[in-house]
């Protein structure tokens, strides 16, 4: 049904269908609340004693939530910047992000578990044939394998039926303001019961294209003898745009591919096995940002001398058995085997630029960059859920995981002097590789105490270990190195950590309808490599050296406290149905982005401290059984807490060259960058009911507060990005078999920039060649269109 509500992260119009084994979810009776899994049963939203929300199916279809970016407008607490189809995104529970923003976003993040079923792994899986996604705000290590530093996002799927037979049918088509192609999706669900009540498969496939709105305007003819400026830093004479240039509109579109298919063994009532394979491929030609008026770019545009492409996918395997064990306890145990490959090509030419080794003699100079990152994944989950019933209920674990990382990386300068190409075909300026590997095992485990009926207490514990070593290589041809650094021996380290985490928490029912509950919990991030090849000592200082130190081969391990009280109420006959929550973390050791000092490489490092504080609140009004009024708001201030010295790398003098890189200093006071302080939505949905089926309208509107790009903004080259509106609508006709509908999403065309990457003291000429390094990345705009849903 497309039924879901408008705005509040926090509601579901209907529970989802009862099925068995962890990760299911069972009706309760209440026909205005969701059931989660979060705490490892199935348990009414609204009776959870931790902070979690929850968007259900009907929102998820509803509100066209394809992936993890979009479901920020609805849970608070949550900032995640679009910066388009190349990468997963950014995503920032509750403030705790210490790094630089970027406009092409990130692929991986650690902070937070992000999972599919039972399997951990940060990727933008589409959200197709999803039961529901579940948000817990704050540390969770206790229930869960994966550490938790800030909080963990679940993606609930539907499982196979063993009992019917189910399809669905559901397509798309749009158009995008500024862009000059129609976008359409076009998927499918089907569900077979291949021997009643014991076997079944479902699969869950969809085909996505989004037409792109970024337009390339300044893409060099033939890299290496086209002018990237042919009339100079300042403008571009019709004359020498025909020589020297082209253009591609669209570059950011996205074609995704993706499946995910389930075969469900139902031995008896008390054991089944679950296996999944699930792929996604996605491919766009550009990032989604612009170049803040570079040779008169405009809003969508940028200024890429290069087109961007970006290929990238992911296959999961995973097996999941569960297991009644009588009547003592269920065992869950998950075995999942994980391979994400990300290749990509990228203008190059300002980094070689921002070296300042002089390459822009050659008044052809262009260079493009070219990486291979793939990171695999095997990890094991087994979990035992006290069954026995009493006042006493427990949850016990193990976890054991497993993550590679190879990184290839090429930098090129196409038909550049300085290259040899009897040498040299591939006109290599600099190559390197990296290897690493990352092991972490844990032991977890909760226990919870009914004092009273009303009144409960739990406490719990996480036990782990981790090992990180990194190998690999760096070379740079045209200064006489081998053109592969695979000819050259690798060099590395490694380090690793042991440690506790711990959570207290109790709840209490005043009435079935208002509960109290606190929380205080510890959270902790591992530490990990650094994918730079390691400096060979002692230095040559006549040659480029671009490699990282031993100080900066590896980062360690930060930790989170988090303290937080909350109240969960419904009220007037459960027509209001009201949450709140206060909270305050303190962060130590911060991991935050900073730069090699040898090539200024970007890597992660440790310092200081910073604490977050704020609240959150939703709520939904029911006046009437035809409205629904509902909301979301939040407020998050984080802060450093503690000085740290030189960790903000920024060109000095600011936008003139020759110029050499500096670290500023962190100061205590500055916000973090990445998360909005303000942050909200509001929406109503009205139903008539219409012949066989009713009507629904639905208009919703959510806010992005004032986000800062970096860490003391102001004096290190930063900003300030204003924060803005958006409204979305949706006017549709729905039956128990079909559904067809109006919708439109940034109604009124907002032009919002998400983030940034770069800062603006890397903005200026060099020997008079315009840097294009800073980029903007920017939001969708109007978007409106036709959607239809039929079920069999």
């Amino acid at each position: 049904m497309l039924m879901g509500l408008g705005a509040t992260a926090a509601f579901a119009q209907e529970a989802p269908q009862a099925q068995s084994g962890a990760g299911g979810a069972a009706a309760d009776g209440a026909s205005n609340e969701i059931v989660v899994t979060a705490t490892r049963r199935a348990t009414s939203l609204q009776d959870v004693p931790i902070n979690i929300t929850a968007v259900g199916a009907e929102q998820l279809e509803r509100q066209r939530i394809n992936d993890v970016r979009d479901i920020a407008d609805f849970t608070p607490g949550l900032t995640i910047a679009d910066t388009g189809p190349g990468n997963t995104g950014t995503i920032v529970l509750r403030g705790l992000n210490a790094s630089d923003s970027s406009a092409s976003g990130a692929s991986y993040d650690n902070a937070l578990g992000v999972y599919l079923g039972e399997v951990p792994l940060y990727y933008d899986f589409k959200l197709l044939d999803i039961a529901r996604v579940e948000t817990l705000l704050g540390p969770q290590g206790t229930l869960y394998g994966l550490g938790t530093l800030a909080g963990a996002i679940r993606n609930i799927p539907n499982r196979p039926d063993t009992d019917k037979i189910e399809a669905e049918v559901h397509g798309r088509v749009y158009g995008k303001a500024h862009g000059s192609a129609t976008g359409y999706q076009a998927d499918g669900v089907i569900n077979i019961p291949i021997i009643k009540d014991h076997v079944a498969f479902r699969s869950a496939t969809g085909y996505y294209f989004d037409p792109g709105f970024i337009d390339s305007t300044l893409l060099l003819q033939t890299p290496g003898v086209s002018l990237p400026q042919p009339d100079g830093p300042d403008v571009v004479t019709p004359a020498g745009y025909a020589a020297n240039l082209t253009s591609r509109k669209d570059v950011n579109f996205e074609r995704t591919f993706t499946t995910r298919n389930q075969l469900l063994l139902k031995l008896n009532e008390d054991l089944q096995v679950n296996f999944t394979y699930a792929y996604q491929k996605t491919k766009t030609d550009g990032g989604q940002y612009n170049s803040d008026g570079v040779f008169g770019t405009g809003k969508y545009e940028n200024a890429a001398r290069y087109l961007e492409p970006v290929d990238r996918q992911a296959h999961l395997y995973a097996m999941e058995i569960n297991a009644n064990l009588g009547n003592i306890a269920q065992l869950v145990a998950t075995t999942a085997w994980t391979n994400v490959r990300n290749r990509r090509r990228s203008d190059n030419t300002d980094l070689l630029l921002d070296l300042d080794y002089g390459y822009e003699s050659f008044p052809a100079f262009s260079s493009w960059n070219e990486s291979d990152n793939r990171r695999s994944q095997f990890n094991q989950e087994v979990r035992l859920v006290s069954t026995h019933g009493g006042p006493f209920s427990w949850v016990l674990g193990g976890f054991y995981n497993n993550q590679r990382l190879h990184n290839d990386y090429r930098e090129h300068l196409p038909n550049h002097p300085w290259i040899d190409l009897s040498t040299n075909p591939d006109e290599i300026e600099y190559a390197s590789y990296t290897k690493s590997r990352v092991t972490e095992k844990a032991a977890f485990g909760e226990g919870t105490f009914k004092v009273t009926p009303q009144w409960q207490l739990t406490a719990g514990a996480r036990w782990f270990e981790y090992t990180s070593q990194i190998a690999g290589r760096a070379v740079v041809p045209i200064l006489g190195d081998p053109i592969s650094p695979y000819d050259l021996a690798p060099a590395g380290g490694k380090s690793g950590k042991k440690g506790w985490v711990w959570k207290f928490n109790s709840s209490y029912n005043f009435t079935p309808d208002v509960m109290l509950y606190a929380t205080y919990s510890k959270g902790y991030r591992i530490g990990g490599p650094n994918s730079v090849a390691a400096c060979i000592l002692p230095l040559d200082p006549n040659v480029q050296n671009v490699c990282a130190l031993p100080n900066e081969q590896q980062y360690g391990p930060d930790s989170t406290k988090n303290a937080e009280i909350g109240i969960r109420t419904q009220l007037f006959d459960r027509k209001l149905t009201f949450n709140f929550n206060v909270y305050s973390i303190k962060w130590d050791g911060i991991q935050v982005d900073s730069a090699t000092v040898n090539g200024i490489v970007g890597i992660t490092v440790n310092g200081g401290k910073a604490k977050s504080e704020g609240f959150e609140t939703s709520f939904q009004l029911r006046p009437t059984d035809r409205l629904s009024i509902q909301g979301t708001y939040s407020y998050t201030n984080a802060r450093l807490t503690q000085d740290v010295d030189a960790i903000i790398a920024v060109n000095s003098p600011a936008g003139t060259y020759p110029s050499k890189p500096i670290q500023l200093d962190a100061l205590k006071g500055d916000q973090l960058p990445g998360s909005a302080k303000h942050s909200g939505s509001l929406g109503a949905t009205y139903t008539v009911p219409v012949g066989e089926g009713k009507v629904i309208a639905d208009w919703t509107a959510t806010y992005r507060g004032e986000v800062v790009t970096r860490l003391g903004w102001e004096r290190a080259y930063g900003d300030k990005l204003p924060g803005y509106v958006l409204h979305r609508a949706t006017l549709g006709y729905e039956t128990d078999r079909y559904a067809v509908s109006l919708w439109a999403n940034n109604i009124f065309d907002k032009y919002a920039v998400a983030s940034v990457s770069n800062d603006r003291s890397r903005v200026g000429l060099n020997d008079g060649v315009r840097l294009r390094y800073y980029k903007k990345a920017v939001i969708d705009p109007r978007t409106v269109g036709l959607e239809f849903r039929i079920k069999y």
